[in-house]
């Protein structure tokens, strides 16, 4: 062995000390987890068979990142920029994520959305390496095979599961969907820590309605429409039942399914296994934080504010549950929360005469109005929606370009000093309005969130409403307390912390949210709200677990005190670091299948 000196663990994922690692020669070079690249030392060179493999150069992981950066930065299109990180991650992932820890206000925007979207457009034409798990629903038999390649229970915290039905803004996108389960757990762990060789990013290729994949000669999936109904339901629940039988502790993430699936995955399952919805409950989480800031800095209540959303699928009608939630935890009733809210779709505003036509779903029909209070107001549009509601919050997820117009804006401001204005659609050129002209027909007075980057005007920041704000807080939290479910209180609890770190308070023209580069800060402490309320409402699992070494005579012990729990989280955060490495043997109950 190279490095005796290691460090006690006080739970399985303590993330300090060495590394064991059985892997020699260009193995452990060709392994995305254990290559160091020019970093590793003279000793790991003779001990794991790599003299020779190497120049003769030891760099840091400094130089390292100083390199890779100025060769990214001669790249001159996002795409292209999109494709080294790839390359990297798929080469070096210590080194990807030091590297976009570094650069993230620049790199964000590359990895994730906008650029993602366009790199999953491309999937079949730019497909280099295989990442992930594709199920197929042609063979559904063979779930619990494919899944099994990425080990035991031991090896997995967190799964991401697509079915690339509702990608970015840019809808169905067949099998390259699987890179969207890539992205999220490349925030995962960039901004949550949660390791990334314990994560599977999984795409569930139910088919594709995309024509032009369907009709591409390189498109890699199925290329039959997508399968609806009693097939598509026995293969989520095959796919459930492989997880809770393999992977019992995991915590499941859906992402970017269609509207007609996303909310009928998360009630099914949500209270059978650790699970959660990004598009849902991960964008409710950070809008109520932006919303909360922005009431905190008004000096407003939460329960007195009127809320219009403009486009009702699953990310409207997520935020609007986050409202209710939220709103029932600081004391409504529900039906008190919904009747703060109006939601409008293609066909305006959504009432009560819609279920006879068949206009509103059972979902949006939650929040429909008396047909009575709208008589001879022309529902469909915003601007005599606004007029009538006189809304305190104007919220869009319509991917309506323009939809906010300035007689839309000034006719909120007239009723309004401080209007909380949310043009959440993605990718930008599908904005509802961007910051400027919102800041411009409201004197500079509009509090201001978006869902992609736009620069300061005249000084005033408006925050990005991108859900890394909240998901690996939330995540990270599940993952740390072992949680059975992820409830409606530990997403309220998510809520307040992240907007008690708003910077707006202390400084005027800062954003709603903190800063990019605060973000696994942010996600620290959300984890850390997250965990304790876990643990108060008695859906915590970590505490039956003993800690490593002690030979199951000491179990874990959760620090109640908030800053103790929180130094508690931190210690088990994954960082981009070289840490020592100690030569074994291959021992099956012990190490990974992941390199």
């Amino acid at each position: 062995m190279l490095y005796s000196n290691r460090k006690p663990k006080s739970t399985r994922l303590t993330s300090d000390g060495s590394i064991e690692c059985d892997l020699t020669g260009f193995q452990i070079l060709n392994s995305p987890l254990f290559n160091k690249g020019t970093a590793f030392s003279l000793e790991e060179r003779a001990a794991f068979g790599l003299q020779g493999l190497l120049p003769p150069v030891v760099n840091t992981l400094d130089e390292q990142v100083e390199r890779a950066y100025k060769q990214l930065s001669v790249l001159r299109t996002p795409l292209g920029k999109n494709d080294f990180c790839t390359s990297m991650r798929q080469q070096n992932k210590i080194l990807f994520y030091e590297l976009v820890r570094r650069h993230i206000r620049e790199l964000l925007p590359i990895i994730y959305t906008p650029t993602e979207g366009d790199a999953i457009a491309a999937f079949s034409h730019r497909f280099r390496k295989p990442e992930g798990c594709f199920l197929d629903i042609t063979d559904p038999e063979s779930v619990e095979t494919r899944l099994a390649a990425f080990g035991k229970s031991k090896d997995v915290d967190y799964i991401v599961v697509s079915d690339g039905e509702g990608i970015l803004g840019i809808g169905d996108q067949g099998v390259g969907g699987i890179r969207i389960s890539i992205s999220k757990l490349s925030l995962m762990t960039l901004c949550g820590g949660i390791h990334p060789g314990r994560v599977i990013p999984v795409c569930l290729d139910v088919g594709t309605n995309n024509k032009t994949l369907s009709d591409d000669e390189l498109y890699m999936g199925n290329r039959f429409p997508r399968v609806r109904g009693e097939a598509y339901d026995a293969f989520c629940d095959r796919f459930i039942e492989v997880v809770k039988k393999r992977f019992p502790n995991a915590v499941v993430h859906f992402e970017d399914f269609g509207v007609l699936n996303a909310r009928n995955l998360l009630k099914r399952y949500r209270n059978r296994i650790s699970c959660f919805n990004d598009d849902i409950q991960g964008t409710g989480a950070v809008v109520m934080s932006s919303i909360i800031a922005g009431l905190n800095f008004t000096n407003r209540e939460l329960l007195d504010s009127k809320i219009v959303v403009y486009g009702s699928g699953s990310a409207g009608l997520g935020i609007a549950d986050q409202i209710v939630s939220h709103m029932v935890t600081h004391g409504a009733t529900v039906q008190e929360a919904r009747d703060k809210i109006h939601c409008m779709d293609r066909f305006g505003l959504i009432v009560k005469s819609m279920k006879e036509t068949g206009l509103a779903s059972e979902d949006q029909l939650l929040y429909a109005d008396d047909d009575k209070d709208w008589e001879n107001v022309n529902i469909k549009s915003l601007r005599e929606v606004v007029e009538h509601v006189k809304p305190t919050i104007l919220i869009g997820c319509s991917t309506q370009a323009g939809a906010f117009t300035e007689e839309v804006v000034k006719t909120m401001y007239k009723y309004n000093p401080r209007p909380i204005i949310f043009p959440l659609s993605n990718p930008t050129r599908l904005h509802e309005a961007v910051p400027k002209d919102l800041m411009e027909w409201t004197d500079c007075n509009a509090l201001v969130a978006t869902g992609s980057p736009f620069k300061p005007y005249k000084g005033y920041v408006s925050s990005e409403n991108n859900n890394c704000f909240s998901f690996p807080g939330i995540g990270l939290g599940a993952v740390l307390s072992r949680s059975t479910t992820i409830s409606d209180e530990m997403i309220s609890a998510a809520v307040d912390e992240l907007a008690k770190m708003s910077p707006k308070v202390s400084n005027p023209k800062a954003g709603l949210l903190p800063p990019v580069e605060e973000i696994t800060v942010a996600s620290s402490r959300i984890a850390t709200a997250v965990i304790l309320k876990a643990l108060e409402q008695g859906l915590a699992r970590i505490e039956n677990e003993f800690q490593p070494g002690t030979r199951k005579s000491r179990k874990v012990v959760v620090p109640r005190d908030f800053d103790e729990c929180h130094e508690w989280v931190k210690a088990q955060m994954w960082k981009p670091e070289y840490r020592p490495y100690i030569k074994v043997e291959h021992q099956q109950d012990i190490h990974t299948h992941q390199y």
